[in-house]
């Protein structure tokens, strides 16, 4: 039977004739070399072209990829090797090589040693640790040598394709070849090894439109392989799968099973004649180069083909070797650690006679069924022994027991527990895959349907696209893996069961209550499991993430592809593997699981009684859990990091909580944030306290100045002074009719100008004391622009009313640190819209019409006359915090002088 291996076209594009390329080992890099005498890079996931090299006016027939020193060697037709880095685009070096056109070089794996081999007839060693020094030349060839490759199993060997129609097996440090093989009619273009099991093969291609593979210990060729047309320019023995790959200038790339040697498939992409095929070991891509561009497929599934059972048995298929590892069997003394590979003991378990795709074992662990090449075999997990096989394209277990093989897309057939045929059916549709379980599952493109093992009743069908299907273990729970979602459902097996025994007629869509959707998570599935109700999977993110009634959480970021094993409830431990068969164990309490299961069903009863059995360091997981539940309340009892309970208790209001830990913290945000919350809530006494802790200095003079404390200010302006927050202090001051103070601050804070220009509108007497000042400092810059400024008691006619500012500010003087009541805002605050020398103004305008008091002089009102008249407006007035200074002014002196209207 067939491979029937999917083949997926990954990477296309179109450039000059391409005659070598190469896989880079980490990075998604493809090299081309191109007969034009360019290499490129092309990155396969972005699909673009990352770096390009001009390497020569003439072809570059062989560039290989130097990933741990991130070279790139290329030889050419100008008889010279170049050595490029990668990375930063420079030349390492260039020199001479040999005397005629380079055919192509070869990395050692391991050693700093690069072979070439040429049309001059040679193959030369060179030694970068020595300066790219030649220290071999080997000789013997008669003709062109097209191609050199290392022995994987034995670096110290390598071979060489030869138009001499010879193949020949050389060792390093030995100028002769150990031996030839010679078989071909013409002229042999490329060899390659063969690198899994213990065949000492390897493969040629020729001018003969032939493949021979050879075992080079006896010296014999083993298998002919005939079908190309033309030459035959590229092989290789893939290191992943039991294939050869063939590439000739007849435009074909064929497929050949490496055991049986059949031909599997043909691949012909129209891009002209193949000349060169890459690939990587532990990858299943493949890159082709052709006479118009290049093209990366990828072959089958990179998952590797391994099952555990519920004891902790695994067994995996490394090509057709079969091994086993117990994971409760670790190294003793070692401790086992999450994301690091468990040190297990590898038994060979036996051998497959056909190539697993998939391996699976039943739901008691007694049978393990392997699946490939179209057939199917039933063996025991102790013993490996064959006991049932048969053909079909998948086979799925039951969750009794039983078994189900589809054979083609119309014809399935169930098996009882005795490997016994019992049921054969034919879907009315084209049945793509099955999916076993508590039902048996059929999948067309775009639906799939479920059926009863017993009677194959339709149960139900759902419309969706089935990337994979997953029961779990109580049947009532069942996830449906989409390209892009991912659908919990749950499955009311006692309505099917009722529907069914009533005799009730179903139609073509099945039982309509059968299935109930919970929850559909917007993620794509590579591989999942159930433990209880909690659906565990990894996304395409490479994330491993559990579900529990649609709440989703991320228990680890992978650092690679691991692919999931199963869940051991006695270890609290949920297994994955990595296609090198490396097993990771990841911690994963079942209490904690249980507990979720409880809450979302709303049994908190129970939840509670579970609680002390999870270990403390996990209650802020579970915290998290209730809150995104909405249970802020459960959440704040469980928690216990400190900020998130001061969240919590924040959301939930509860500030005596949230103040506690506060003052356990100490730390100004929580201070300022509960001050916030304080003072919105109206707890000013907690939001004053709070705001002095987180030193919110703004947040202070916005509560003081709301509740008019006058002596709050006060401290708020020698606090802020002593913060450097001058700002903050000007505004007291400021609202305290502390002038002088703002005055004298804005000098210390080297803001002389804002100071003059303060004294100019509110106390004009200093204004010459500042403009000195002012005078001095800006002579040390600019000395022109010092002179320029204007002193008023100087030049008091470049300042408008100057003289009446000055008698304003006296008549204030006595007003320092008095204000009226709240209670009276009303009435003061119509009169506030006029300025005092406006005042002073209209008031002088009166007098003039009114006799003359004999008192006045010089034009000048009588000062005891207006501070009478000014105390009798101010009677309820309270002396408040005044300044220590006579002349101070208060900002609301204006309201004084407008009682003389």
């Amino acid at each position: 039977m067939p491979l029937r291996l999917e083949i997926k076209r990954k990477f296309a594009q179109r450039s000059e004739r391409v005659k070598s390329v190469d896989l880079h080992p980490t990075e998604p890099w493809i090299l081309s070399s191109l007969y034009s005498g360019s290499v490129c890079i092309w990155d396969y996931q972005a699909q673009a072209m990352v770096k390009s090299f001009e390497v020569s006016e003439l072809p570059v027939r062989s560039a290989k990829f130097v990933s741990r020193k991130q070279w790139v060697v290329a030889g050419a037709d100008d008889m010279f090797i170049r050595v490029y880095n990668y990375n930063t685009m420079d030349k390492v070096k260039v020199f001479e090589a040999h005397t005629d056109y380079i055919r192509c070089v070869a990395v050692h794996p391991t050693l700093p040693y690069v072979l070439s081999s040429s049309d001059d007839m040679l193959i030369k060693l060179w030694d970068w640790d020595k300066g790219w020094m030649c220290t071999q030349i080997f000789e013997g060839h008669s003709h062109y040598v097209m191609q050199v490759t290392f022995n994987s199993k034995d670096t110290n060997t390598f071979s060489s394709a030869s138009l001499d129609r010879t193949t020949k097996i050389w060792s390093l440090g030995s100028p002769d070849p150990n031996f030839t093989l010679d078989g071909h009619q013409k002229g042999v273009n490329c060899v390659d090894y063969f690198t899994g099991g213990d065949r000492p093969y390897l493969i040629t291609g020729s001018d003969d439109s032939t493949a021979k593979v050879w075992d080079y210990q006896t010296k014999s060729c083993v298998q002919t392989l005939e079908g190309h047309t033309h030459n035959i320019s590229a092989v290789c023995f893939h290191p992943e799968l039991p294939i050869i790959i063939t590439g000739s200038e007849d435009g074909t790339v064929r497929i050949w099973h490496s055991t049986t040697y059949r031909l599997e498939n043909t691949l012909n992409y129209g891009l002209e004649r193949v000349w060169a095929v890459g690939y990587m070991k532990g990858s299943r891509r493949m890159v082709i180069g052709y006479d118009e561009g290049t093209i990366m497929i990828k072959m089958g599934r990179e998952v590797p083909v391994a099952s555990m059972d519920t004891s902790g048995k695994i067994i995996w298929a490394k090509h057709n070797e079969i091994q086993t590892v117990n994971i409760k069997i670790v190294g003793a003394g070692f401790e086992v650690t999450d994301g690091e590979r468990l040190p297990l003991a590898v038994k060979e378990l036996g051998s497959c006679d056909l190539y697993p795709q998939s391996l699976k074992h039943n739901p008691n662990g007694r049978f393990v069924v392997v699946c490939g090449d179209g057939e199917y075999i039933i063996y025991t997990a102790l013993a490996w022994r064959n006991r049932s096989f048969g053909s079909a394209l998948e086979f799925v277990w039951s969750s009794e027991g039983e078994y189900a093989i589809r054979e083609s897309t119309s014809r399935i057939k169930i098996f009882n527990k005795s490997f016994q045929e019992k049921k054969s059916i034919r879907p009315t549709f084209s049945a793509e895959r099955i999916f076993g379980g508590i039902l048996l599952a059929m999948c067309s493109s775009d639906f799939i349907c479920f059926y009863d093992w017993v009677d194959c009743r339709l149960i139900r069908r759902i419309d969706v696209t089935v990337k994979n299907l997953y029961w779990a273990d109580s049947g009532d729970l069942v996830a449906i893996a989409s390209d892009t979602s991912v659908y919990i459902l749950k499955y009311n097996r006692d309505v099917v069961a009722s529907y069914l025994e009533g005799g009730k007629p179903v139609d073509e869509e099945g039982v309509e209550d059968a299935f109930e959707l919970l929850h559909e998570v917007n993620e794509r599935v590579r591989t999942g499991i159930w433990v209880g109700d909690c659906f565990i999977y990894n996304n395409s993110s490479w994330r491993l993430n559990y579900c529990v009634g649609g709440e989703v959480t991320t228990m680890y970021h992978l650092d690679r592809p691991m692919y999931l094993l199963g869940y051991l409830a006695n270890q609290s431990r949920v297994y994955l593997i990595d296609k090198e068969f490396n097993v990771i164990g990841y911690t994963l309490l079942l209490s904690l699981i249980e507990y979720k299961t409880l809450v979302m069903r709303g049994d908190l009863e129970r939840a509670n009684e579970i609680l002390p059995s999870i270990p403390k360091a996990q209650y802020n997981s579970v915290a998290h859990f209730l809150e995104s539940r909405g249970m802020l309340e459960e959440a704040l009892e469980i928690a216990t990091d400190a900020d998130y309970k001061f969240d919590l208790a924040v959301q939930l209001g509860k500030l005596d909580v949230a103040k506690a830990i506060a003052i356990e913290a100490q730390t100004e945000s929580k201070w300022k944030q509960l001050g916030e919350l304080a003072m919105s809530t109206g707890k000013l006494e907690m939001a004053e306290e709070c705001l002095h802790q987180a030193k919110d200095l703004s947040g202070l003079l916005l509560l003081y100045s709301s509740l008019g404390d006058a002596e709050g200010i006060e401290k708020l302006a020698s606090l802020s002074k002593g913060h450097g927050k001058n700002n903050v202090a000007f505004l007291c001051l400021f609202m305290l009719g502390k002038l002088e103070d703002c005055i004298q601050l804005l000098i210390d804070s080297n803001r002389i100008p804002e100071a003059a220009l303060m004294a100019r509108s509110y106390l004009p007497s200093k204004v010459s004391e500042i403009v000195a000042i002012w005078r001095n400092d800006l002579s040390k810059v600019n000395p022109k622009a010092a002179e320029s400024l204007a002193d008023p008691s100087e030049y008091p006619n470049l300042f408008d009313d100057w003289q009446v500012a000055l008698t304003v500010e006296k008549s204030v003087a006595s007003q320092r640190g008095l204000y009226p009541p709240a209670v009276d805002y009303l009435n003061h605050a119509e009169k506030s819209d006029s300025t005092l020398v406006e005042a002073f103004k209209r008031m002088q305008v009166i007098e003039d019409v009114e006799p003359v008091d004999p008192d006045e002089e010089n034009g000048e009102p009588d000062q005891e006359a207006l501070e009478e008249n000014e105390m009798e407006n101010t009677d309820e007035a309270v002396p408040v915090g005044a300044d220590e200074h006579e002349e101070a002014v208060l900002e609301n002196g204006n309201e004084v002088l407008a009682q003389h209207e």
